[in-house]
């Protein structure tokens, strides 16, 4: 029941005390307000990790061609292992656990791009058609290469935002043609990478360019992407993928140099894991910056009750009952801390839009946010702490013989 007297006396013991007060809720504000802050960092780490992997990303195994440095089966090292397109097939068809794959050819081979008047330098990447799957490449506009275009040997390419601004500024560029390095090739399509990082690029059919540039039939790297299979499940991927090409190519399959196999699941899984550890310790931080908050309250209401023992003593001299002396001093430390944590939580959600809204994002921190379950959580305990740390006090006064207080000074 709403007790009209109860709550004017509070306001006005708030209002004749406003520095306490005003100490006091600063404490639990701030402590709120730095945890939504480390809260948010912590998952803006997170995002950024995950954007910059991508799910295909993450789950996926590279391998690239090297030298030899240990003697093998008669070999002496210092051979070159070149990987071609059979090797891309082998992986393609014959090991398990492979759901998407690409190799790619001269991949990173800046050329000048030109149509019409417009001339700008980006990167011709050779590469397969399942190749947009493992780079989250999201076509706009248009199509990705497809296997008639890889079969064929097309001068077809896909362009990224970047070129499309640069070369046909408001002009729609789907089926027509630029000139990269001698060579036209058709636009089929327009894609934008969602980490920004691959979209100064054009992709063009991985036979295309080993034609045109006398490649025969050489790819530098292969990517496969595992889909849903286990960290060790992956490792037994990889595993078989550098023993059978250590048997082709007559290498020791402990010979890292002479094969490049990475595993991206198990860095994916490491730096989740070092993320996961990071959000842990600001977690305890946050917690400890509240702790102080509530340590702070208490002192404060301890304070306060000691300052109030006559007119606690007043009181029981009129009347008034144990539970209700402890029932006010708990009221308004309810009410002190309930504010300030709730200023706290819209001050740090607050900050954290307002670096989303201007732009502050990163490559490795994206879309900083507060699970607001959390949020609510917090501020539910630091009110209940409040409670708390008002309790006590409240009881120990409460105690108080009214003469023993009134004689108090």
């Amino acid at each position: 029941m709403f007790d009209l007297d109860k709550w004017q006396e509070i306001l006005g013991t708030i209002k004749k005390n406003k520095l306490r007060t005003i100490l006091t809720a600063f404490s639990v504000a701030w402590g709120i307000f730095i945890l939504i802050i480390l809260l948010a960092a912590g998952q803006g780490l997170r995002n950024g990790a995950q954007e910059q992997f991508g799910n295909d990303a993450a789950n996926s195994i590279w391998v690239d061609g090297g030298m030899t440095s240990m003697a093998y089966e008669g070999y002496k090292p210092g051979r070159m292992i070149q990987l071609n397109n059979a090797d891309f097939f082998h992986i393609k068809k014959d090991i398990a656990g492979i759901d998407h794959t690409s190799a790619v050819y001269n991949g990173h081979q800046s050329k000048i791009l030109s149509y019409k008047n417009e001339h700008a330098g980006f990167i011709v990447r050779a590469c397969a058609p399942d190749h947009n799957l493992l780079e989250k490449a999201k076509i706009i506009s248009g199509r990705f290469i497809n296997e008639i275009d890889f079969n064929e040997f097309r001068k077809v390419c896909i362009i990224g935002i970047p070129v499309r601004k640069a070369l046909f500024k408001d002009e729609d560029p789907i089926n027509k043609f630029i000139d990269a390095g001698g060579t036209k090739y058709k636009v089929v399509g327009v894609f934008n990478d969602p980490g920004k990082g691959d979209n100064d690029r054009i992709y063009i059919p991985l036979f295309t360019a080993q034609r045109v540039n006398n490649g025969k039939d050489k790819v530098e790297t292969i990517w496969a992407s595992t889909g849903t299979v286990s960290i060790d499940g992956s490792k037994q991927i990889a595993k078989e993928i550098r023993q059978t090409l250590a048997k082709k190519y007559h290498f020791n399959p402990m010979d890292i140099n002479a094969l490049n196999v990475s595993n991206n699941n198990i860095e994916y899984a490491r730096i989740m894991s070092m993320l996961d550890g990071i959000k842990i310790f600001i977690l305890i931080i946050g917690i400890f910056t509240l702790i102080a908050g509530v340590v702070g309250v208490s002192n404060i209401m301890m304070i306060i009750v000691k300052e109030r023992t006559k007119e606690i003593g007043v009181r029981k001299a009129l009347g008034a009952t144990p539970f209700s002396i402890v029932a006010l001093i708990i009221q308004e430390s309810v009410f002190i801390t309930s504010i300030a944590g709730y200023v706290g939580l819209l001050a740090g959600i607050g900050v954290v839009e307002g670096l989303k809204a201007a732009g502050l994002e990163g490559d490795f921190f994206k879309n900083p946010t507060v699970d607001i379950n959390i949020a609510i959580l917090a501020v539910g305990l630091i009110v209940l702490a409040g409670a708390l740390a008002g309790f006590f006090p409240a009881i120990k006064a409460a105690r108080v013989q009214p003469i023993t207080a009134l004689r108090e000074d």
